[in-house]
């Protein structure tokens, strides 16, 4: 079934993000770090009258973090914002969600945010989950143990 799609750049590849996950896209300003926070949270923006987290994307990918991100995605999970930083923001465009082939090997966290593929000009894009990449309750009590 056709759906729309945002397709971003994350670490200089293109990525497949579901209309539906996307409340807006924005530039981000200011971000005053948080401490005892994950590694891929990079601190906290004033968004339109809220406070949202904002998360390196990068960083929660495994790769090096996102120096000069200033773009995001700014996306709801578990009743709270979150802005996604992307290294640019390319088209909104309808798509099929196709299911990835057999034998393709993506890194581990690139595997755990996939959920499938959209093709554009016969190119494969992966289609990312962005809860996946919210840091959890969890993880942020174990970052605060090892700090």
């Amino acid at each position: 079934m056709t759906h729309l799609y945002l397709i971003a750049q994350v670490a200089g590849r293109p990525v497949a993000i579901d209309s539906d996950q996307v409340e807006s896209v924005v530039d981000i300003g200011e971000v005053t770090a948080v401490p005892r926070a994950c590694a891929h949270v990079r601190g906290l923006a004033a968004l339109r009258s809220r406070v949202v987290t904002v998360v390196d994307t990068q960083s929660a990918l495994g790769l090096e973090p996102a120096a000069q991100a200033k773009r995001a995605v700014i996306t709801m999970v578990d009743g709270h914002h979150y802005a996604m930083l992307v290294d640019a923001l390319d088209d909104v465009a309808p798509f099929d969600l196709l299911p990835m082939a057999a034998g393709v090997a993506l890194d581990s966290v690139w595997e755990d945010a996939g959920r499938g593929v959209v093709e554009r000009d016969g190119e494969p894009i992966l289609a990312i989950d962005l809860a996946s990449l919210v840091p959890s309750y969890a993880s942020a009590a174990e970052a605060a143990v090892a700090n």
